[in-house]
């Protein structure tokens, strides 16, 4: 049985309300209408199949515009099915109002979505929009220059060579770029024991940016990497590995939208890191594209830009790629969700080669500020007790948990 869906429209017979419909899959993604079945499913057919194409091919001509790519075909069950492609001249618009599929109904897009209708169908990113600021300063990006490319001015050719200036004005990547703005940016909070715990916190508004990478950075190498001396040899330390998170920092501030007033949210605990962006995908960029990297649609053409000339990204569409192989050895991995507002990236620390699968699952759901006895281990994990003791000895054994206390009072507690 056919049902609705997202991309799937039931109609039994022809109302005017179908071209709502139309012109929500011309804006977004490939969809389709079929004529002639009830709404619970059942197939009722089309009397007049061809009065009844040539009557949706002219109102879709007379009410649509611009006009849309569609194609009609008759069906052997008597239904017909009216296939609308995603067009590429957006917004289309049916009696003056423009539309989008929200799960099985189709709704009137908001202003903000609007705006962002009319830049893609003009081919145009939101950073590329020229603004009326002319007094932009740009330390941090002129010293990024400097120490990568070796450029000692950063002259208003050099600006214009970088798109940043055109036509007598700076645009929206030029102001996210400089000293000062009023855009917002990355939020980071390091929890302690529980959420309601701040540890610390660094908010980064109103700059540029690439000094909301650099700190960034910095606050992550504070508390996520350090020196330990074994054998008598220094040895970089990293809980967490730095070019996963620094691959998935930068997406989030390359990628992510600016027309909202929205912070980039990084959540970072003992046992992971959490990374939030506004904005989920582009039109037509499923989720599989983007975990695949098999190619790239760019949101922000200018920033992307910079950031690979300044080899902060090092080639478009291979972020999430380069996260999971710096998880490679890793029994934990990485995970990505995807919303239609929101990607979100959870880095975790257990970057273990030598536990195996049991062992590994046991420390992702103990809480490392928590002692435990070994019964209260069995009731989390739902292992047996003969597996609970196995697993315990061997993460003791290991060095990633103690044992305190003795005969009926003995605990456990992880060491990380």
């Amino acid at each position: 049985m056919i049902t609705e869906s997202k991309y799937c429209e039931l109609k039994e017979n022809m109302t005017t309300s179908y071209l709502k419909t139309v012109s929500a899959f011309a804006n977004y993604f490939d969809g389709m209408i079929i004529f002639g079945i009830s709404d619970s499913g059942d197939i009722v057919g089309i009397k007049n199949k061809r009065d009844f194409l040539l009557d949706i091919e002219n109102q879709i001509n007379n009410s649509i515009s611009p006009r849309p790519d569609f194609n009609l075909i008759m069906n052997s069950d008597d239904t017909i099915t009216l296939l609308i492609k995603k067009g590429p001249f957006t917004p289309y618009y049916y009696n003056h109002k423009t539309y989008k599929r929200n799960d099985t109904s189709t709704v009137e897009v908001s202003e903000l979505e609007l705006r962002r209708l009319c830049l893609e169908g003009t081919n145009t990113s939101y950073d590329e929009l020229p603004i009326k600021n002319k007094n932009l300063t740009f330390e941090t990006l002129s010293k990024y220059f400097k120490d990568i490319a070796g450029i000692s001015e950063f002259s208003l050719d050099i600006q214009k060579s970088l798109k940043l200036y055109k036509d007598d004005s700076y645009n929206n990547a030029a102001s996210l770029l400089s000293d000062s703005n009023n855009f917002y940016g990355v939020d980071i909070v390091q929890f302690g024991e529980s959420e309601n715990i701040f540890k610390d916190r660094l908010t980064l508004n109103n700059c540029s940016l690439l000094k909301q990478y650099q700190d960034a950075m910095k606050m992550f190498d504070r508390l996520y990497s350090f020196d330990e001396i074994k054998d008598g040899e220094r040895k970089k330390v990293e809980l967490i590995p730095r070019e996963a998170f620094r691959e998935a920092l930068a997406n989030a501030i390359v990628h992510r939208v600016y027309d909202v007033n929205a912070n980039t949210k990084i959540s970072m605990y003992y046992d992971k890191i959490v990374i939030s962006s506004p904005g989920g995908l582009l039109p037509n960029y499923s989720k599989e594209d983007y975990l695949n990297g098999s190619y790239s649609l760019i949101r922000n053409n200018i920033i992307a830009f910079i950031f690979l000339r300044l080899n902060i990204i090092e080639e478009y569409g291979t972020g999430v790629r380069r996260i999971r192989r710096a998880y490679q050895d890793s029994l934990i991995k990485p995970s990505f969700d995807i919303t239609e507002n929101c990607i979100t990236v959870t880095l975790p620390t257990f970057n273990k080669k030598d536990l195996n699968v049991c062992e590994a699952d046991t420390l992702q759901r103990l809480d490392k500020y928590v002692s435990y006895t070994r019964s209260q281990i069995e009731k989390i994990t739902g292992y047996s007790k003969d597996k609970v003791i196995r697993i315990i000895n061997s993460l003791i054994l290991k060095g990633y948990m103690q044992k305190t206390g003795n005969n009926k009072s003995i605990m456990y507690m992880l060491k990380l």
